[in-house]
């Protein structure tokens, strides 16, 4: 990048994205560009880490949520402004077809169309689909497009089973699945147990794996969840989606009754405990869908650090885990993801012994 270091042009945009800056946000990037900074380069090396620090600065309270929408918010108008064509520029024939989509559910869609612009930019066609693209659409697309791939994008592990399905479904009709975001984990466990072709941590990886090839499935018939992961059979994961109603509400109970100050939180307070009770239950339900413990322990010591960043106690995420492993001592899986919780979270008796305590 001539002129300018990638790590000013990151903290100079910074500073005018957290600020809801988008003029000056605008015209740094221009600048970069007339200055001949290199599209990707920007794209992976500037944008993208802009976009992991509006997350960090959300998570520790610096940011309120209208903020981080706004600052994302600029930050997909910078994305416009490094891909748009120059005027009168002749395209190159595509190398080939790609579709990139987030799964159904997953609406942070940023890091599916960063993928998508470095693709773009090494010669593929995409089509990108966007956030929430529901199964039966991306394979109405795939039957029309002929794609030789599609780049499941997904951030939030809650979304695990819908990616399954997307897998499944996509390579039933005989096209390969390269999948990525947070979602599959840090080193794509949860893509290879889910049976994706294959995974990428970043859009430059992707990119590569793409220009290596990947290898066409062959139709096939669609398979159901319990073929690729058979402790579903014990219907845990099933029976626990099913009641996510009544365990959330059941545990707001127990929670007003486990901690007399709840009784007193006016309606944005109670809100934002119901959003904490439905995400911890959703988050223990994709752990128990993927069978791994370290997802649902991962997301607790998370959520107590923004608890604390907010001036709630982390530990108060214990009468949470005692609540729910009353309400489900018949699923072995469950508690003992409970109790790998507790001990996460410091306590070493159990979320139940450490429930009853807090009374």
């Amino acid at each position: 990048m001539t002129g300018v270091t990638p790590d000013a042009l990151r903290d100079d945009l910074w500073q005018a994205v957290a600020d809801g800056d988008e003029g000056t946000a605008l015209a740094l990037v221009r600048r970069a560009r007339r200055s001949g900074a290199d599209p990707e380069t920007l794209l992976v090396d500037v944008v993208a880490g802009i976009q992991r620090r509006i997350g960090a600065a959300w998570a520790a309270d610096r940011l309120s949520v209208a903020q981080e929408h706004a600052a994302t918010a600029i930050n997909d108008r910078v994305v416009t402004l490094l891909t748009t064509p120059d005027e009168g520029a002749k395209p190159s024939p595509p190398r080939g077809r790609v579709v990139v989509a987030c799964v159904e559910g997953e609406w942070h869609a940023l890091p599916a169309r960063l993928v998508t612009e470095v693709l773009r930019l090494r010669g593929w066609r995409v089509d990108f689909l966007g956030a929430r693209t529901p199964v039966r659409h991306l394979v109405n697309h795939l039957h029309r497009s002929a794609a030789d791939a599609v780049l499941l994008s997904s951030s939030l592990p809650t979304r695990l089973p819908a990616a399954h399905a997307a897998v499944t479904a996509c390579q039933a009709v005989g096209t390969p699945v390269l999948a990525g975001g947070a979602a599959f984990g840090p080193d794509g466990r949860y893509a290879r147990l889910l049976g994706a072709d294959s995974w990428a941590p970043g859009a430059r990886e992707a990119a590569d794996v793409l220009a290596a090839g990947l290898e066409r499935p062959g139709n096939a018939a669609v398979r159901h969840p319990v073929d690729d992961l058979p402790h579903l059979a014990d219907q845990e994961y099933a029976l626990l989606t099913r009641a996510r109603s009544r365990l959330v509400r059941q545990t707001f109970a127990d929670l007003s009754d486990r901690l007399p100050a709840v009784r007193r939180y006016d309606d944005e307070q109670r809100e934002r405990t119901a959003e904490v009770l439905a995400h911890t239950v959703d988050f223990l339900a994709a752990g128990l869908y993927v069978d791994d413990t370290d997802l649902f322990t991962g997301f607790l010591t998370w959520t107590a650090e923004i608890l604390t960043a907010r001036g709630v106690p982390g530990p108060s995420l214990l009468p949470v885990l005692a609540s729910l492993g009353e309400q489900v001592h018949d699923f072995p899986r469950a508690r003992r993801l409970l109790d790998e919780g507790a001990l996460a979270l410091g306590d070493p008796t159990g979320p139940v012994t450490a429930g009853r305590s807090s009374r």
